[in-house]
This record gives structure tokens, C-alpha cells and sequence, in this order.
């Protein structure tokens, strides 16, 4: 066996092709696999000593909502359809490829050169930097991919990573952390890790890379530069062997369901989660928190705001100026049965706050150390980190008696007095020590290379204990933290941000970054959570900005000890709570675009440039996004404006839902911005608006569902479906609630059909249809000619008819 040295690099040659999978074999002992798992992604497995040593995945997951225990063996193909491939052998290269995919693989090295199928025939994608690509025992027990940057290329995804949303020219360190009050614009890490990057070319074609490692990744893109090599960028992470999926497009959105697929299928929650959540550290860190609980639901009450939860922040667990998770203060909490039954009677979900540490202090310390129930060391003892108030060791998720202690805890302390959900916080896993050691669900091992993991495993275990205790009801978890594959278990917002103008831009790049990601269920601490108050025009804004995001929550801790609360400033207030009403009015809308990310892996949140890749000035780096494929959201983000200026995409027409005006595509609109209602927001033409019509207060009418529809002014047709519920009962997958809507249109006449479809009855007896009041022509409904009535819709008079279903 040949020693690899940087003059003499390995060389591979073909030693079985076994369904799937082809292994090349080096002279130096390296082993690579090849996984052709589907037409448009392929998997290289690296193992540059020949022996594995990443430990199984739980990030892989193909269409799949959870992951067994002990994690996806790293040789696994289940989930994916193994379609027939070639193979080509010359003497410098063995060729792989598909109908979709090609790689070209240099045997002297294993440099691999990639191309996809398009309307040119085959394209090249991605190539491997031709000088020294991998690290085969070369340099240090660290794992590369150097790849050439090619001219024009940009770089996506990441997760929540600060700044532009284009990391070319950048550099990230992908480790979880707690960066409290952390600069949008610039600084990393951040509290998730998603080494996933989608790259577009300077043609707008696009694939993505996914590399399956939880060892704490860096990336650069072109923040690096070396004279002795070509323009390059890397993936370095501390341990492992190299493991990644190559996704190919053609297009920037395609790419990203792909991803989102092969990482699992987003979780489905209750509809109450797109609604408004309260919360604040201040109201449980209080010495009388039950009566300042109490107040807020008398403030929601008195000023009849919508709201359908509370995130109930962890002073309810204190045991004096410390926190003690899984632990009911009954001096702040004299009677908990109560205090949850006077929520539920509100109609507002309780959200409790958990941690997965416990301090040395804490009461069970001592007995879940006795178990051996914490991440420890070689010697059983628990590994003791800083936590918050003061030192304290980490649950270990990859021991199932830990789990299970923790499944038994959230259904005592919480489930069993009528709460139906779990907030997961604090949960980076900040643990530098190198001694740290981990279960393994019975194989020991570093927990350095497994951190995200155990944050993973801490979703997966609040929402099984969810799940067990009421089967017949969609759960609800939110994390703080993560890594890929988490969309399948929780809801997840940017952490606590700092009030700021300049947050309310870069955290809405940041949700647009993570839901190229795979996690669209998302949002921001409203007003920013640590820092000053924010000024009333600050948290007019804020909220705007808010109403269109899936999560939508005023949270905070602010420096000056005043609480973020929709009141808070009373020349403000009627202008907050007007927004907040029309929130519960797009909730419809909102909770069917989760369902389209659940049931087509669709991202809800997305950049412009996602439905319109080939207008070059989409994919400007503005202010602008889309709320699913056909609404355009220009929220306001500057001190002092009045209006916005916005860009159009160009093949299409648009429709400022707030007075009906028509716009053409292409061109920049300025836009009213007031401080008050919604923020400008433009349709599609062709397209339609879920709604919901009932009064929106503190009292929750019966729903009146409703489409607000935008026919063409001349000949065209479009389809329009929307999911809606009465209940929380899991989905039928193959016959989902539906409405449905048909839209024909003429110069003289529009034909609508509507109807329901899925099991069991419509949540209403009738779907009410919107047009513009402007709309002149003869309409008919389900082959019934009508006349329309003009109703308030979203603050304007609109023509409205009832489909009876």
C-alpha cells in the first residue's frame, strides 16, 4: 500500500458497483463511495484512512418525518429511489452519471468535475480545485472540500447567517451558540447549523450542496485567497469523513424543495401557532408572576387583541435569582392548575420554556449524575459548562433513559395540567471541553463532533412525549436552536436579537436564508428582545414587518427593564392593534402556505428571485420578498419614511392588495408606507388571497373563509386551493381540506367554480369570493349568475359573494 504524499497523490480505480453504490478503491487505502440515489442527487462518501468514522446521521431523512434511533446508518440507501445510471472508464477518469447528474472523477486524486442536464445539453456546475482538493492525512485529523470558484457565481443557504443574503467573498463558522443582542448585519456564529449552500452560476442556473456533517463546519467563499492555488472556496470540518449530496437544479426553487426533502418533511402544526404569542422575560421573573400573567391577558382583553398563545419565559421555574428547568416556583405560582385553566378559558395556548441543562444546584442534579444521565467524561463524571446563573451539565439525548427521564418530565410538569406544548431554549450545547463525552445510544464517542445533535434529539424527545400523551392532535415545539433535518420536529425563530433598525432588514434576510434551508415555519423577537425599548415608530415598523411571518411574537428583555407589549405605547397603540387584527385576517393564508412547505416542501418565506430567476434584477438584494409564489411583501425598515420603493418582477402583473391599483411587472413602484395597517403588499395577477372575513378580537369569532381574487383583465384562467380546518386532528395526506376555485375570465364576464374537497364537511358553510369593487363584468358563480355585494375587506370596499358549499 502506497503512502499518499502531496507529490503523489492517491490514485482509484473501480471495485464494485452493488445496486446503488459504486467503491473505488486507492492505492494508498482511501475508499470511496458513490451513491447514486436519484436522478438528481448524488452522494460522495470520502473515507480518506478507509474506515468510517462519521457517526450515523440525523440529518438524512427522504421524505421521511422522523428519524430511528440510533440515527441513519451512513451506508443506507432506504428512502431513495436508486434509479439506473452509467458507468465510463478511461484510463485518467471514471464517469458516473444520469439523466439529471454526471460526475467525472480524476483517479489520480479523485478530483471530481460536475455537470447537469440543460437546455444545452450537459453544463458543468462544480469542479474540484485541481491542486490538493482533499485532505488525505496531509495536513491535521480535519476533513476539506475545495472546490474552484467559477466567475459569477453566487452562494446561498446556510441557515440563519447574518448580512447579505449572497455569502460570496465571506467566511462562517457554523457552531451553535448563544449570541444574545448579536449584530444582524454581521456576526457569526450564529444559533443554528445548516452546512447546506445553494450556488447559482451568472447564467441563474443552479444545484445544491448538502454535506452531512455536524463537527462544526466552516465555509469560505472567496474570503480566502492563496497565490498557489486558483480561486477556490471549502467546506473544513474538525472531524469526520467527508459525506455530501450534489442536488441538481435546473433552478434555484426546484433545488431547494429537493433539499428540503432529502432533510425531512416539515412538521405540520396546529393553526394556533401562526397566531399572535405574547411574551416577555419580565411578567415570570416577577415576584407575584401569576398576577402579572394575569394582567396580560386583561390587556389583550381591553384593547381586543387577537391572540392565540404565550410564551411563558423560565422564571417560572426559579428557585431564587436561578433557573431550575422542569421545576413550578409556587411562590410566583401558587395554584399551576389554575393559572393554565384561566389561559386555556382565554383562548390562549401556553408555551413553557425548557432547558436541557441543570445546574449543579438543581434539586436532581445529583441523581441524574448518579445515572450517568449528562454528557460526561472517560470517567462517568458530568462535564460542567457556563450556563445561565451558573455552572451546569448538559441532559445527554443520546442515552435513552435520559430521553426518556425527559419525555416523563414534560408530560408531569407541563402536559398533565393541560399545557400543549414546549418551547426548547437555551439549547446550543455550548461544550468546549474535549474530554465531553456522549452516549451513542450505546457507543461512546466525543460529543465535539455531535453538539447539534443532541439539540436535534431534545426537539425530537418534547415532541414525542407531545405525541404520546395526545395522539390525535398535532404537536407544538419551538426551538432555538438547530441543525438540518429540524424542520421536521419544531417551529424556530432568529434568537434574541437587538433592537435596532437595521435588525428588522437583516433578521428578514435571515429568515429568507433559512428557508432556502428547509425551515420556513419562522420569525423575529417583535421590537427586538435585548436592548433598549424600541421607539414607537421602531415597533410600528417592527410590527409590519411581522404580521407576514409565520411566527409572529413580541418578546423581550429589555436593558431598561420596560416590557415590549402591543400597549406599551399609547399614541402607538391603536395603530399596533389594527395590524394585529389584520394578522388574524392572512392566518388562513399563512397556515396554508405551512401546509403547501409540509405537503410539497414549498418554502413559505422566499427571495424574489426564487419564482422569478431569470429577471436579472430580482435578484437585487433589497427589501422585497415573497410570501409563496404570488404575493409581493415590501415592508418599510427605515426611520422617517413615508414610502417604499419597490421592484417588480418582470412577466407579471400586480395588485396592491391595500386599494386594488394595477401595476405592471418590470419596473420600480413607489409605494404608500404609513405607520398604520398593512405593510404594501401586491398580488399576482392570477392568483388568489386566503383570508379570513369573521371580526378579528380577543374574542375568536367563527371563522368566514374567504379568496381574494385577481383575474386577468382579458382572457385567462388560473386555479386557486386553500387549506383550512376546524380542528387539530392530523391530515388524510391523500384527500386534505381543501377549498378549491376555478377562475376563468373574458373581457365581458368571469366564471368561478368553487367547491370543497377532503373527508368530512367544510369548516364553513360557505367560502365568500373577493373580487376588486372596481370589477364590472358579469360574474357567475357555480354556473349561477350574481350579483355582488360590497363589503369592508382588509380596510376596503370590495365586491363579495358566497359560494355555498
Amino acid at each position: 500500500m502506497r503512502k499518499s504524499s502531496l507529490a503523489h497523490p492517491p490514485r482509484f480505480s473501480l471495485a464494485e458497483r452493488e445496486g446503488p453504490r459504486v467503491t473505488l478503491h486507492a492505492d494508498t487505502g482511501a475508499i470511496a463511495h458513490i451513491f447514486v440515489a436519484e436522478e438528481d442527487i448524488i452522494r460522495v462518501l470520502l473515507l480518506t484512512q478507509g474506515t468510517l468514522t462519521s457517526p450515523p446521521s440525523w440529518a438524512i431523512a427522504p421524505g421521511q418525518s422522523d428519524i430511528a434511533e440510533p440515527g441513519r446508518d451512513r451506508m443506507s440507501v432506504e428512502g431513495f429511489a436508486a434509479p439506473d445510471f452509467g458507468i465510463e472508464e478511461t484510463e485518467s477518469h471514471i464517469t458516473i452519471a444520469t439523466t439529471r447528474l454526471r460526475v467525472s472523477i480524476a483517479r489520480e486524486g479523485f478530483f471530481c468535475t460536475w455537470h447537469q442536464s440543460g437546455p444545452q445539453g450537459w453544463e458543468l456546475i462544480a469542479q474540484d480545485r485541481p491542486t490538493q482538493a482533499y485532505n488525505f492525512g496531509w495536513w491535521d485529523d480535519a476533513t476539506y472540500h475545495y472546490i474552484t470558484r467559477q466567475t459569477g457565481e453566487r452562494y446561498y443557504a446556510l441557515g440563519e447567517r447574518a448580512g447579505a443574503m449572497d455569502r460570496a467573498g465571506r467566511r462562517f463558522r457554523l457552531t451553535n451558540l448563544d449570541p444574545m443582542g448579536y449584530d444582524a448585519s454581521a456576526n457569526d456564529p450564529l444559533y443554528k447549523s445548516i452546512p447546506y449552500v445553494l450556488v447559482v452560476n451568472a447564467e441563474g442556473a443552479a444545484h445544491g450542496i448538502f454535506y452531512d456533517t455536524t463537527a462544526d463546519p466552516s465555509f469560505d467563499f472567496g474570503h480566502e485567497h492563496d497565490n498557489y492555488h486558483p480561486h477556490y472556496r471549502y467546506m473544513r470540518a474538525d472531524s469526520g469523513d467527508l459525506d455530501y449530496y450534489m442536488i441538481a437544479g435546473p433552478d434555484a426553487r426546484e433545488v431547494t424543495r429537493r433539499y428540503t426533502w432529502l432533510t425531512g418533511r416539515p412538521a405540520f402544526q396546529p393553526r394556533w401557532a401562526v397566531g399572535y404569542s405574547g411574551s416577555t422575560m419580565t411578567y415570570t421573573d416577577a415576584p407575584n408572576a401569576q398576577e402579572r400573567m394575569g394582567e396580560f391577558i386583561e390587556g389583550i382583553k381591553r384593547h381586543d387583541i387577537p391572540c392565540e398563545s404565550f410564551h411563558l419565559s423560565s422564571g417560572y421555574t426559579s428557585i431564587g435569582d436561578k433557573r431550575y428547568v422542569f421545576h413550578w416556583n409556587r411562590e410566583k405560582f401558587p395554584d399551576v392548575g389554575g393559572f393554565v385553566q384561566s389561559y386555556a378559558d382565554a383562548g390562549v395556548e401556553l408555551v413553557p420554556n425548557i432547558k436541557p441543562a441543570l445546574l449543579v444546584t438543581h434539586p436532581r442534579y445529583d441523581e441524574l449524575a448518579a445515572k450517568g444521565w449528562f454528557v460526561s467524561d472517560a470517567d462517568g463524571d458530568p462535564i460542567t459548562c457556563q450556563f445561565w446563573d451558573e455552572v451546569g451539565a448538559y441532559i445527554d439525548f443520546t442515552n435513552p433513559e435520559a430521553a426518556a427521564w425527559w419525555r416523563e418530565q414534560v408530560t408531569q410538569q407541563l402536559l398533565e395540567y393541560g399545557i400543549h406544548s414546549t418551547w426548547n431554549d437555551n439549547n446550543e450545547y455550548e461544550i468546549w471541553d474535549k474530554r465531553a463525552l456522549i452516549s451513542g445510544f450505546g457507543a461512546p464517542r466525543p460529543a465535539a463532533a455531535e453538539r447539534p445533535v443532541q439539540t436535534l434529539l431534545m426537539m425530537r424527545a418534547s415532541r414525542a412525549a407531545q405525541i404520546a400523551y395526545r395522539p390525535d392532535e398535532r404537536p407544538y415545539v419551538v426551538t432555538r436552536s438547530g441543525m438540518a433535518g429540524m424542520q421536521r420536529y419544531a417551529q424556530s425563530w432568529s434568537g434574541d436579537n437587538y433592537t435596532a433598525w437595521h435588525t428588522i432588514r437583516y433578521n428578514q434576510k435571515m429568515a429568507l436564508g433559512i428557508a432556502l434551508s428547509g425551515v420556513s415555519n419562522f420569525g423575529h423577537d417583535i421590537g427586538g428582545f435585548a436592548g433598549p425599548a424600541p421607539e414607537p415608530e421602531l415597533l410600528l415598523r417592527w410590527v409590519q414587518a411581522g404580521i407576514v411571518m409565520p411566527r409572529f411574537s413580541i418578546h423581550s428583555w429589555n436593558s431598561d427593564r420596560t416590557v415590549n407589549e402591543p400597549w406599551m405605547y399609547p399614541e402607538a397603540t391603536p395603530a399596533i392593534v389594527g395590524m394585529m387584527q389584520l394578522r388574524r385576517a392572512l392566518q388562513p393564508m399563512l397556515h396554508d402556505l405551512l401546509w403547501r412547505h409540509h405537503a410539497h416542501y414549498e418554502p413559505v418565506s422566499r427571495p424574489v428571485w426564487l419564482d422569478f430567476p431569470h429577471d436579472r434584477r430580482a435578484w437585487e438584494d433589497g427589501d422585497t420578498h415573497l410570501l409563496g409564489p404570488d404575493l409581493l411583501v415590501a415592508p418599510a425598515m427605515d426611520k422617517g419614511v413615508e414610502s417604499v420603493t419597490a421592484y417588480l418582477p418582470l412577466g407579471a402583473n400586480w395588485y396592491d392588495i391595500r386599494d386594488d391599483r394595477a401595476y405592471a411587472g418590470g419596473q420600480d413602484a413607489v409605494l404608500d408606507a404609513p405607520l398604520s395597517g398593512l405593510p404594501p403588499m401586491l398580488a399576482r395577477e392570477g392568483s388568489g388571497l386566503f383570508l379570513d372575513l369573521a371580526p378579528a378580537g380577543f374574542v375568536q369569532a367563527a371563522p368566514q373563509p374567504a379568496v381574494l381574487l385577481y383575474p386577468a383583465p382579458g382572457l385567462g384562467q388560473f386555479t386557486w386551493s386553500g387549506f383550512d380546518e376546524s380542528g387539530n386532528a392530523w391530515p388524510d395526506a391523500d384527500h386534505p381540506p381543501l377549498w378549491n376555485v376555478w377562475v376563468k375570465s373574458a373581457s365581458d364576464a368571469i366564471s368561478i367554480v368553487a367547491a370543497w374537497t377532503g373527508h368530512g364537511p367544510a369548516p364553513a358553510s360557505a367560502l365568500r369570493i373577493v373580487l376588486p369593487a372596481a370589477e364590472t363584468r358579469a360574474i357567475t358563480l357555480n354556473g349561477a349568475v350574481l350579483a355582488a355585494r360590497i363589503e369592508n375587506v382588509l380596510g376596503v370596499a370590495r365586491k363579495v359573494l358566497d359560494a355555498v358549499i
